[in-house]
């Protein structure tokens, strides 16, 4: 019997420690101390925010902006984020981050974070690298941030799309096709032909912002061969970063980029068994050829006209 009485006291102990409210007849209420006469009774703690009063969900950290800053934001997000982060800021054709997730944007308050993000880039390891936009003036970068925060705010959960209207179609084709032309002929011919690889672009996509994606990304538009005119050359992928690997015997090695760093060099021939190269300085050689390489220099390059201009060209090649 005594051992069945230490052990029901250690339980009781045990339980009372963790914070295990007990029954009435194990643990007696505890009686509130009296009010000193004259005291002001403290005001129940605000709810929400673990406990602290401070509100979690990013509906209830800020106060909405004026709706017209809001559309101008909206406008200026379609025109500068869109293809990154997506028509709903969960990603876009880019590979942008999901806008409505991310700790930065979740802190910032009404565009202090976000604005030195936009101006300056980001490289994140293990993420897509954001290139910078120093010319978005600091208005037009927290009238953004402002829309961004206006979306987050219609959310309904964990998993769930915010809520929006019904779709609005936007006609992106307010270009000048011939200034279009004449800044493909300038910028894109060396890889792309009108009579080549771009012939009929147009009409292999439903409608002009499809084509406008496409083509800033460098994700379409082709018919899977080589520019310069040549349209019918097979090419596996368009996307597909290869390497050529010169020995110091003068081999050469060409294949799929599977790695490449200070010390060693992987890529993958066509007989699909990788090869890896120490490295040296600059031995051996290494010829790195990127498709996509044209475009991401020319991302923070291009002007809203350019990019109108080009689009308004594209969509006549029918």
């Amino acid at each position: 019997m005594r051992v069945k009485y230490r052990v029901a006291a250690a339980a009781i102990l045990l339980l009372t420690s963790i914070g295990v409210r007990l029954p009435a007849q194990a643990q007696a209420p505890a009686q509130p101390p009296a009010p000193t006469p004259g005291a002001q009774t403290p005001a129940a703690p605000p709810q929400g925010g673990r406990g602290r009063g401070q509100a979690t969900f990013p509906a209830q950290q800020r106060t909405l902006a004026d709706p017209a800053v809001i559309a101008r934001g909206k406008t200026l997000f379609e025109i500068n984020c869109r293809l990154c982060h997506g028509a709903d800021l969960r990603g876009g054709d880019m590979g942008g981050v999901n806008l409505l997730r991310s700790n930065l944007v979740l802190t910032d308050q009404h565009g202090e974070l976000i604005l030195p993000v936009v101006h300056a880039g980001r490289q994140n390891p293990g993420m897509p690298p954001m290139p910078p936009f120093p010319q978005i003036p600091d208005d037009d970068v927290k009238a953004i941030a402002e829309y961004i925060h206006s979306v987050a705010f219609t959310m309904r959960g964990q998993g769930n799309p915010p809520l929006s209207a019904e779709p609005v179609v936007l006609n992106i084709v307010v270009g000048n096709p011939a200034a279009g032309k004449a800044y493909f002929a300038a910028k894109c011919a060396s890889c792309h032909s009108e009579s080549g690889d771009m012939q009929g672009v147009a009409s292999r996509y439903s409608d002009p912002v499809q084509l406008q994606n496409a083509w800033v990304s460098g994700g379409g538009g082709g018919r899977g061969g080589g520019g310069r005119g040549r349209g019918g050359a097979a090419a596996p992928n368009r996307r597909q970063v290869t390497a050529i690997v010169t020995t110091p015997s003068g081999e050469k090695v060409e294949g799929r980029l599977d790695r490449i760093d200070d010390f060693v060099v992987t890529l993958t021939p066509a007989d699909g068994v990788p090869r890896s190269f120490t490295r040296n300085a600059d031995v051996p050689k290494v010829e790195i050829r990127d498709p996509l390489e044209g475009h991401r220099n020319l991302l923070p390059v291009y002007t809203d006209k350019d990019i109108h201009d080009v689009t308004a060209y594209l969509v006549t090649l029918k």
